[in-house]
C-alpha cells in the first residue's frame, strides 16, 4: 500500500481573526493534482491517466485498457473491485520535502457503461479536460470509483474526511494558476518574495534560512522557511478570502504594500 505522507514541520495556522482552507476545501484542491497511482489488490502504484471530481460528485479516472488495474476490474465479481487512489501535492518550486500533501480515495472501481460514457466524458472534460479522454474505448478505460473513505495527510497527521463532504466540496479557485504563478514568483520576483518574507513573525528566520514559495490559496501564500536542520510553514494571509483569480492582483498588492510599510 502507498506510504503515509512526508512529516514536514506543521503550519503556523492564522489567529483567530484570519481564516484559511477548511478541511474538505484541502482536501478537493489535493484531488486535482495531476500526481496519481492506484492500488488494488496485487496490484502497487498502478498507472493512472487521468482523474477527475465532476461537478456531479463522481470520482472519474481514466486508466490503460490494458493495464492491470483494467483487467482486474473486468475479472472482479460484478466488476466491482476494491481500490485506492492516491493522490500526491508536490510543491511547484524546486525544495527539500516537495510533497505538500497526500490524499488517499478508497471505494469500489467500476467500469462506466456504455450507455453512461458519453455524458461521464463530458462531464470529466467539464471539469478537467485531458487528452487522455480521447483514448477512452479505444486504448483506455473510463472507472467510476464510488468513494467510502477519504483521507488527507498533510503536515504530518493524517484525518479522515466525510466522502459526501468531499464530493459536494469545491477546489481552491486558484488551484488552476497557482504553480505558474509560484514559479514566476520564485525565478523573477525575489524582490516581492523579500517583501512577504518581512511580513514573517520576527522569531521564525535565523541568518542562513532560505524563504521559498510554498502555495497560494484564495486566503493567502503559503511560505516555507528553510532552516540548516528542518523547516516550518507559514501563512501570509491576503486582506479577505479571494472568490475569483481574477481578484488575485489586486490582492497581491495589497499584500505587499503592506509589506512595505512594515520595512518603512
Amino acid at each position: 500500500m502507498p506510504s503515509s505522507p512526508s512529516h514536514p514541520a506543521p503550519e503556523r495556522r492564522p489567529g483567530s481573526g484570519q481564516l484559511c482552507p477548511g478541511l474538505t476545501e484541502r482536501a478537493r484542491t489535493v484531488a486535482v493534482r495531476p500526481a496519481a497511482t492506484v492500488c488494488a489488490a496485487g496490484i502497487q502504484g498502478g498507472r493512472v491517466l487521468a482523474h477527475t471530481v465532476t461537478r456531479a460528485g463522481q470520482l472519474l479516472l481514466v486508466v490503460p485498457r490494458n493495464g492491470d488495474l483494467a483487467a482486474a476490474v473486468r475479472s472482479a465479481p460484478d466488476q466491482d473491485l476494491s481500490a485506492l487512489l492516491l493522490v500526491s501535492d508536490h510543491a511547484p518550486v524546486p525544495m527539500r520535502l516537495p510533497i505538500r500533501a497526500q490524499l488517499w480515495l478508497s471505494g469500489w472501481a467500476t467500469p462506466v457503461r456504455q450507455a453512461d460514457r458519453r455524458a461521464a466524458l463530458l462531464a470529466f472534460a467539464e471539469a478537467r479536460p485531458d487528452a487522455a479522454l480521447l483514448d477512452v474505448g479505444r486504448t483506455a478505460e473510463l472507472l467510476r470509483l464510488d468513494l467510502a473513505e477519504v483521507v488527507l495527510g498533510e503536515s504530518g497527521q493524517a484525518v479522515d474526511v466525510s466522502p459526501q463532504e468531499f464530493l459536494a466540496s469545491r477546489p481552491d479557485p486558484l488551484a488552476g494558476i497557482e504553480a505558474d504563478h509560484l514559479r514566476h514568483l520564485a525565478a523573477d520576483h525575489a524582490d516581492v518574495l523579500a517583501l512577504l518574507a518581512a511580513r514573517l513573525p520576527s522569531d521564525l528566520r535565523t541568518p542562513g534560512d532560505v524563504v521559498r514559495p510554498l502555495g497560494l490559496d484564495r486566503f493567502g501564500f503559503r511560505l516555507r522557511v528553510e532552516h540548516h536542520h528542518g523547516h516550518t510553514d507559514v501563512r501570509v494571509p491576503f486582506s479577505r478570502p479571494l472568490t475569483c483569480a481574477g481578484q488575485l492582483g489586486q490582492a497581491v498588492a495589497q499584500v505587499l504594500c503592506a509589506a512595505r510599510s512594515i520595512r518603512g
